[in-house]
Formats: structure tokens, C-alpha cells, sequence
């Protein structure tokens, strides 16, 4: 027996060996091979075995978008942008924040419309640019959405604690000694919640959109709660004391909206539930857009409140709500708002493990990770192995890794993500599908892509104040004429993104500004990430599909005289 398993792990390695010595060429085969929509919705989602379960209505969806966006964000940044950048404007920069967030929404909605599949951001790349573009994304949603939920997590216990009227969180946490810096300090608490969820998540997505749409509604009631006493307590004379509405002037509201703007991130999710929603055509775009207005308004109003009740320059830097209503004699009211925000961080946490679950369970439909991941049980309707996998990982970063650690990563691949989600659908529209040649959407691609990039350079220099208008000038005016001359001959859909290409040019615009204000750290940290996934691919993701659609793609040829279903190449 020993001999025979010895000889078949023989076999295997030499088996692979032979695979890597055909590595080129299998590159040059898959990395720009497309899926069309009707194979993403029919052929690649037979390979999860059962069909998830269509349960969910418009207002689940539209509960499950306004859970995940309502987490901490509002009371970590509000305050510090309010005090270093915007003032009292600040709630002008969130205006600023949800116009770009809205953009990138109208960008998803159109592809969830078109290909209402799981997959999200990774299946609409996938079936516009190829494979390897749409691995690349989904390996980074992946990744923000693992780190961020880590992160999440041990901010739970920070907020639980203010509940409790407990200032150190750390109290909570158990210090390990020999452990380094940054990673001594384990937090059961941050493991007891994902791992909870993960159960949850597990049993039925129905339940789990019921729970959210419960605490999501307390959630709510809870900001009203701040909402309207800040304003019943405070002074409009506030607004504009002690230098004005805009104090660093528009620099200074524009840096703030740089920073909220990843309040909003997490309408996302909504786009992977595609397959668990009924009537998804009507559901989706009120979903996903509804979701993102009703979190703008609140996020506006809260900022609002928060500088009618204190002077700009009083707010504190940390716990902002806590200490303007200590400032107005309510000690008390610190402590709803831990409880507050704490059920915040449940709600977008389950939403955030939603929506996680349901991308690696589609990119192992696409056998770019084992295929045990994309398997959905029969009786729940849930990616069970997927759920439970990334639960698992999630827990362990969040038993150890510190917040400041993970952090720098999470932005900048959710926001080249966002960049590319927004590139694909200008491309789609005036190249798949259509008789247009791909030069012209690829120079203008292009060219959107250098003067948002000379824009933010210019923005950040300070001093070559003649490159915003020249770069600003330039991208309307190209876009002005790619419009014109370039013909969108696709048919219009049930639901499609008005205004073409306008709405997604000004996204590629706001996306690739923001992520110029990120740290050097978070390139670095991101090269690093992007240089493993892309390993990863090399090594195992472009054998596996080679093998997996390749040969596969053989088998069909010689079974059936007239294949129906070819794979099909990006061209470029």
C-alpha cells in the first residue's frame, strides 16, 4: 500500500512539473480568455452542484446595503476630518464622498443587472477583460474584505467596552509576552462574534438578512437618537465660528471627502447576492442605489449634528460623539453611543461575511482555487465551505493582528477595484458587443486614466496650481469627444447607466485621486500582496483552468459536431 501511494505521489509531482514547463503557454491561453454571460449564468454556476436559494426581496437588499456601509466609520473619521481638514463642512465632504461612491454604484448596478451571478466585481472583469484581470480584482476583494472584517471585529470590543462605561479596551484583551509588537494582544472577544456569525452565515442567508434588517432598524433609530438631540442642543452660530463654514478652504473639503469616503465602502456586497434575490432586474438597482442614498443622508446629518453641537476646533480626535455630549452635560449618552456603534460593527460585519463568501465561492466556479470552495449545500443554499474557510482565517487575524497593522492595506485594492469595475463597463459598452474597434476606448481609457493622475499630482504639489485646470479641461474635453465620435451601438438594457460615458469617466477620475492620498505604505504593502496573488496564478490558478476549460473545451469538441458554447478571447 505504502508503495503504491509512494508511486502516485510520484506521479503527481511529475504530473505538475510537466505543467509548470508549460507555463507560457498556458499563460498565453488563459490570462485573456472570457466567459460570456449567458455561459457565467448557466455552465460556470452548474459547478457549485446546488443552486443557491432565492429568497430575498428589495428591502432585505436594501437593509443588507445600509447595514454594511453603517459600521464605525461616521464616528472614527467624522471627528478628525472636522477638526484638521473640512471644519464645519464636513458634511459637504461627505456630499462629495457619496457622489463618487453613487458613480461607482451606477457601475455595478449595470453589471448586476446584465449578469446577475455571485461573483461580483471578479465575474463582470472576467467576462470583460479576462481572466487573469478578474482574478486579480477578486484575489484583492478578497483580501480587503478578510483584513477590514479582522479589523471590524477588534473594534468591537473597543466599542463594547464604552458601552460598558470601560475606557481601556485593552482590559478586555489577553497580552502574550513573547509575541511581537502589534501582534501580543489577543482579543477572544473580536473571535466569539466572527465565529458566531460565521454559524449564522452558514444556516440560511434569509435568517441572517433578518437579523440584519432587525439591527440595522435599531441601528438607525440609534442616529436618529444623535441626529435630533445634536441639533435640539446645538447652535446653528457653530456652523461658522470660529473662521467660517470652510476654514482650509475647498483643499481642506476635498481631503476630508478623500478620507469619509470609506464610510461608504461595503455597497459592494449587495452585488453578490445576485443569485439568492427575486426578480434581480428590479431588485438590484434599487438595492445597491437605494442603499447608498439612504447612507448618504444619514452620514450628512450626523456630520451636521455633530458640528452644530461643538465648535469645529473643540472636537475631540477620538470617541467625537462621546465627548461633544459629555460637553453638553450627557455623560450618559458616551455609553448608548458604544452600544450604538457596537451593534453597527455586527451588522456590517455580517453583511462584509456575506458578501465574502460569495466571491471565493465563484472564483472556485472558475477552478482559480480548489474547487471543494465553490461547492453550495444542497439543503441551506449557502457556500458552506467558503463561508467556513474565510470565517476561519478572519478569526485567526483578528485574535492576533492589531488594527493599525491592516489597516494601510484595505483601501487602495478596494478603490483599484472600483477603478477597473468602472473601465470595464465603458469598454463593454462601446467594444464587446458592438462594431467598434477597440482602439479608440482603449486610447480614451487611457488618456482618462494620465490626467486624473497628472490632476492629483498637481492637487498634492500644492504649488502647480496650472495643472487642475489643464488636466481637469482636458479630461472633459476628451471625454466630450469620445462621446461623439465614438457610437454606443449596444442595445439598451432593462436597466442601464444613464449619460454614457460620463458617469463612469468622472468614477475612473475620483477613484484614481483618492487613491492618491493613501500612504506610501499602502503601495508598498499592496506590491507586496499583488506580486503574491500573481505568483499564486502562475503556479496553480492558469494550470488549474488550463486543465478545467481547456481540456474540457477538447472533450466537448470531439462529443458534440456542432459546440454551442465556445470560449472566447479578449481582443486587443
Amino acid at each position: 500500500m505504502a508503495t503504491i501511494q509512494s508511486k502516485d505521489n510520484k506521479t503527481i509531482f511529475f504530473n505538475y512539473f510537466k505543467s509548470l514547463s508549460q507555463t507560457p503557454h498556458r499563460l498565453r491561453k488563459r490570462m485573456l480568455a472570457t466567459w460570456t454571460p449567458d455561459q457565467e449564468l448557466n455552465q460556470v454556476r452548474l459547478r457549485s452542484g446546488a443552486d443557491m436559494k432565492r429568497k430575498l426581496k428589495w428591502y432585505d437588499l436594501v437593509a443588507l446595503g445600509v447595514g454594511g456601509m453603517l459600521g464605525v466609520g461616521v464616528f472614527v473619521t467624522t471627528g478628525p476630518v472636522a477638526r484638521n481638514h473640512s471644519g464645519p463642512s464636513v458634511f459637504i465632504s461627505y456630499i462629495i464622498a457619496g457622489i463618487s461612491a453613487l458613480l461607482s454604484s451606477l457601475c455595478y448596478t449595470e453589471f448586476s443587472v446584465q449578469i446577475p451571478v455571485a461573483g461580483g466585481a471578479f465575474s463582470y472583469l472576467r467576462v470583460t477583460f479576462g481572466e487573469f484581470v478578474g482574478y486579480f480584482a477578486g484575489a484583492n476583494i478578497l483580501m480587503e474584505y478578510v483584513l477590514s472584517n479582522a479589523a471590524v471585529a477588534r473594534s468591537f470590543t473597543e466599542y463594547l467596552c464604552s458601552a460598558f462605561g470601560i475606557s481601556d479596551p485593552n482590559s478586555w484583551r489577553v497580552e502574550v509576552p513573547g509575541l511581537l509588537q502589534g501582534y501580543n494582544k489577543l482579543d477572544f472577544s473580536a473571535v466569539a462574534l466572527v465565529l458566531i456569525l460565521t454559524f449564522c452565515l452558514c444556516h440560511s442567508t434569509k435568517e441572517s438578512s433578518i437579523l440584519n434588517l432587525i439591527m440595522t432598524a435599531f441601528h438607525i433609530v440609534f442616529f436618529g437618537f444623535i441626529i435630533i438631540m445634536g441639533f435640539c442642543n446645538g447652535s446653528v452660530e457653530n456652523l461658522v465660528k470660529p473662521t467660517g463654514l470652510t476654514p482650509n478652504g475647498i483643499r481642506g473639503v476635498l481631503d476630508g471627502a478623500a478620507i469619509v469616503y470609506f464610510s461608504y465602502i461595503g455597497y459592494d456586497s449587495v452585488s453578490t447576492l445576485a443569485e439568492e434575490i427575486q426578480n434581480p432586474l428590479v431588485t438590484l438597482p434599487v438595492g445597491i442605489i437605494g442603499s447608498v442614498f439612504i447612507v448618504s443622508g444619514l452620514y450628512c446629518l450626523m456630520a451636521l449634528a455633530l458640528c452644530v453641537m461643538v465648535p469645529y476646533n473643540q472636537i475631540a480626535e477620538k470617541a467625537s460623539y462621546s465627548m461633544a455630549f459629555q460637553r453638553i452635560g450627557w455623560k450618559w449618552a458616551g455609553n448608548i453611543v458604544g452600544a450604538g456603534a457596537s451593534l453597527g460593527i455586527v451588522a456590517s460585519l455580517l453583511v462584509a461575511m456575506l458578501g465574502q463568501a460569495r466571491y471565493l465561492c465563484v472564483i472556485g466556479r472558475a477552478r482559480l482555487v480548489p474547487s471543494w470552495l465553490s461547492k453550495v449545500h444542497p439543503s441551506t443554499g449557502t457556500p458552506l465551505n467558503a463561508t467556513l474557510f474565510l470565517g476561519l482565517c478572519t478569526a485567526s487575524i483578528a485574535l492576533f493582528t492589531d488594527l493599525d497593522i491592516v489597516i494601510e492595506i484595505i483601501s487602495i485594492g478596494t478603490l483599484l477595484v472600483f477603478y477597473l469595475v468602472a473601465n470595464a463597463l465603458i469598454y463593454r459598452k462601446y467594444v464587446l458587443t458592438s462594431k467598434n474597434p477597440p482602439f479608440p476606448t482603449l486610447s480614451f481609457l487611457f488618456l482618462i486614466t494620465s490626467c486624473a493622475i497628472g490632476f492629483s499630482i498637481s492637487w498634492k504639489l500644492e504649488q502647480q496650481w496650472w495643472g487642475l485646470p489643464l488636466f481637469g479641461g482636458i479630461i472633459m474635453v476628451v471625454t466630450a469627444f469620445f462621446q461623439y465620435t465614438v457610437p454606443c451601438l449596444r442595445a439598451p438594457s432593462e436597466w442601464s447607466v444613464p449619460f454614457m460615458p460620463w458617469p463612469a469617466a468622472v468614477s475612473i477620475f475620483l477613484n484614481v485621486f483618492l487613491m492618491t492620498t493613501l500612504k506610501m505604505l499602502s503601495f508598498q504593502r499592496f506590491a507586496i500582496w499583488g506580486l503574491l496573488i500573481t505568483l499564486f496564478y502562475v503556479l496553480y490558478g492558469v494550470h488549474s483552468t488550463f486543465e478545467a476549460e481547456e481540456m474540457g473545451m477538447k472533450m466537448a469538441v470531439n462529443e458534440v459536431p456542432n459546440p454551442s458554447i465556445q470560449l472566447t478571447k479578449l481582443e486587443v
